[in-house]
């Protein structure tokens, strides 16, 4: 008895000194971390960005803006508190990878303490988590009519419209959404393009104008005096556009929570249908390997060797098994990605709202708005196959009735959200 009442009390004093010993070599700052409620946006690895190509943000520097009269509102959801934005002599540098400009930040403010467990936590959170950016509230919002513009009709009407399209964005992102915490990263904003002159903020959104919004993005910052003189190639690989994630934390900050945020959508199976046509019913040397060939491989029965060699060919029944598929052999791109994601809506909080359908009305409109050069219209051409017909209605449900009723419907679920958030009617009747 009185062996096992000592090696009952050996046992006991071994667990406690193990626990000691634990609890020292422990850092208490990562414990108290680790405790923290997890994010709720993630970061994700961003796609390729490929047909609305790369800006050079990228190892350039992009100067601050004389701002000190223009404080940063609605700090509240930071987890990283700003003072009071940048100042006239500060600027926003902007650096290859975003963490490493936090990190480069956190390490010139380590100088008037250096103790070792806050080097530690820095280099943990810089590891763990996603830069956090305070959601924007922002301090523009629409620009108001000018005087002489609200007794227009016109005017009037597409200022309405555009308050309506707000409105049921923001009750449907209220009602299938949980942003409690608002917070977004230099995920959200990587899709957004930014021009300085007259403070816009630009998402893309491929095959719905995004090719001549650069242009006339472009042209408002004095690159070129036309839409009509900048080439496809230059639009998307001449790298002269900056994207907002190229920014710092304090410049993404101001410029969400100043600058006009706006958008342009397309009605989700017609957007659909026009990226099908580009992407794989043209030459294409990286859609068609990337994407083609797994594609074919997975769901073409009895697949020639020279189908599976080159990827082209592929049929749309076949792509839309490839992006209902769970299990996609492919991922995901940007083309046909829901609006949802490519933007965050629902946790930006866009000025404007343009749609594809309207377009010259839409895009003329938020011209005037910002107080554009007059002699400046939004361009009517067809950017790529110019002689091919755009992808119309009529054009899409010829695509659409390739399918089977099921596919047509899980089609439509699959973009349930973005049809919801943008008004958009169903584009078949069975649809429910």
């Amino acid at each position: 008895m009185m062996k096992l009442t000592c090696m009952f009390s050996f046992i006991l004093l071994f667990g406690a000194a193990g626990l000691v010993v634990f609890i020292h070599l422990q850092d208490p700052e990562e414990i108290v971390h680790q405790q923290t409620p997890g994010l709720r946006y993630n970061m994700e690895s961003q796609q390729p960005k490929k047909d609305c190509a790369p800006s050079n943000n990228q190892g350039e520097k992009i100067q601050g803006d004389a701002v000190a009269e223009f404080p940063i509102v609605n700090q509240r959801a930071s987890l990283y508190p700003i003072p009071n934005g940048p100042t006239k002599h500060q600027n926003t540098d902007t650096k290859p990878n975003m963490l490493l400009v936090i990190k480069d930040h956190q390490k010139k403010g380590a100088g008037a303490n250096p103790a070792r467990t806050h080097k530690r936590k820095r280099r943990f959170v810089i590891k763990k988590s996603p830069v956090l950016i305070a959601i924007n509230g922002s301090f523009s919002n629409l620009p108001i009519l000018k005087l002489e513009d609200r007794s227009d009709v016109k005017w009037k009407s597409l200022y309405e419209t555009q308050r309506e399209r707000k409105r049921i964005m923001r009750e449907t992102c209220a009602k299938y959404k949980s942003n409690s915490k608002r917070i977004i990263t230099p995920y959200h904003v990587s899709r957004i393009f930014v021009e300085d002159k007259y403070r816009i903020l630009y998402c893309e959104v491929p095959k719905a104008g995004c090719s001549n919004w650069k242009r006339v993005l472009m042209v408002l910052n004095g690159l070129a005096s036309s839409t009509r003189v900048i080439q496809h190639n230059t639009v998307h690989y001449g790298n002269y556009l900056k994207r907002l994630d190229g920014f710092d934390r304090n410049g993404i900050n101001y410029r969400l929570n100043t600058y006009t945020k706006m958008l342009f959508v397309r009605e989700p199976f017609e957007k659909l249908v026009s990226a099908f046509r580009d992407k794989f019913e043209h030459p294409n040397n990286y859609y068609h390997p990337v994407f083609g060939r797994p594609i074919i491989s997975r769901y073409r029965v009895n697949a020639t060797k020279e189908a599976l060699r080159t990827g082209s060919g592929v049929k749309f029944k076949e792509f839309i098994q490839y992006l209902l598929d769970v299990h996609r052999p492919v991922g995901m791109d940007i083309h046909w990605d829901h609006v949802n994601r490519l933007c965050s809506p629902c946790l930006i909080d866009y000025d404007f709202i343009g749609k594809f359908e309207t377009m010259e009305e839409d895009a003329n409109f938020f011209l005037h708005l910002i107080n554009a050069p007059q002699n400046l219209t939004f361009p009517r051409f067809k950017d790529r196959h110019s002689d091919e017909e755009r992808t119309t209605t009529q054009i899409m449900q010829q695509y659409f009735t390739q399918l089977s009723p099921t596919q047509r419907q899980r089609s439509y679920d699959f973009y349930y959200m973005d049809y919801l958030m943008f008004n958009y009617s169903k584009p078949f009747e069975d649809l429910y």
